[in-house]
């Protein structure tokens, strides 16, 4: 069926996590060869509710159009909401699973024992999910919402942080954010913060960057003159075959005779230091002290 966008109720937009990189794809998508799969909606007196499609009506608002292929479900909201959830249990985490057992309870009014039923889990099971979003800080279920954050991140690193100190943890989440840390970043900045000194928590308020490189240059050792020599070997190795393809694509009967000449004597350098080094480990590998 055939909608119009303003016949739509985005009621359930803030239940899904936003990837700029994947919206940005979409876009380019649906400009190019238009919109290949209908969004799902139930009906709501006037107009329609979206359970799923959120990305592609912000699209296909976005490219200014009217209209959005839809289909509709003959269900409950409830029910809609939950079939959905089922139907990409496998992409959700528990911050997912949380924001919709949130939204379940306040706004229909659901039982742990019904959201248990509804879930297929336990009453204990639902209560935890509940406290997640009892003890992260909004403002970093927001980040993850917007993309700024991954979910992974917030619930291994920053979720056991504002157990212990919610306004650090949102302070530092703040702070981080601004670099789209990766998880393993992170988990560097958590660590960092729990373990450094007043003046490292500074420089990882003012510049996480910083002391995120300066973590890489802490944790990269130096090489051994053995792996150095091996790293040279290699890079020698690489340049040689390199060169081969030109030859062997006929680079030397294309040249000029000047060019020959240059060629000829470039080529001779570089196989008189081949040749020492060659005879160098041969001398070097043979001998006994």
């Amino acid at each position: 069926m055939e909608l119009e966008l303003h016949q739509l109720q985005m009621r359930y937009e803030s239940l899904r996590k936003r990837h700029p990189a994947q919206e940005r794809q979409l876009l380019a998508s649906l400009a190019e060869i238009g919109q290949q799969l209908p969004i799902v909606v139930i009906g709501d007196g006037a107009g329609f509710v979206v359970i799923d499609g959120y990305k592609r009506v912000r699209a296909l608002r976005r490219l200014s159009r009217d209209t959005v292929r839809g289909t509709r479900w003959e269900t409950s909201e409830v029910e809609a909401l939950l079939l959905e959830r089922c139907m990409r249990r496998a992409s959700e985490d528990a911050l997912d699973q949380a924001w919709l057992i949130a939204t379940l309870q306040e706004r229909f009014g659901l039982s742990l024992e019904e959201l248990a039923r509804g879930f297929e889990h336990s009453k204990s099971w639902v209560s935890r999910r509940l406290g997640l979003i009892q003890v992260l800080p909004a403002t970093i279920q927001e980040q993850v919402r917007s993309g700024v954050l991954s979910a992974h991140a917030a619930m291994k690193y920053l979720l056991p942080l504002a157990r212990a100190n919610a306004a650090a943890a949102t302070e530092l989440a703040q702070a981080i954010g601004t670099c789209k840390p990766t998880t393993r970043q992170v988990g560097a900045l958590c660590a960092g913060w729990r373990s450094g000194t007043e003046r490292t928590r500074e420089l990882i308020l003012a510049s996480p960057h910083i002391f995120l490189q300066a973590q890489v240059a802490q944790s990269t050792p130096e090489p051994s003159a053995t792996q150095r020599w091996l790293n040279d070997l290699g890079a020698l190795a690489g340049i040689a075959r390199r060169a081969r393809k030109p030859l062997e694509k006929g680079l030397l009967q294309q040249l000029l005779a000047a060019e020959r000449i240059e060629v000829n004597d470039g080529f001779a350098r570089t196989r008189a230091e081949v040749d020492r080094l060659f005879a160098r480990f041969a001398l070097e590998n043979g001998h006994a002290g």
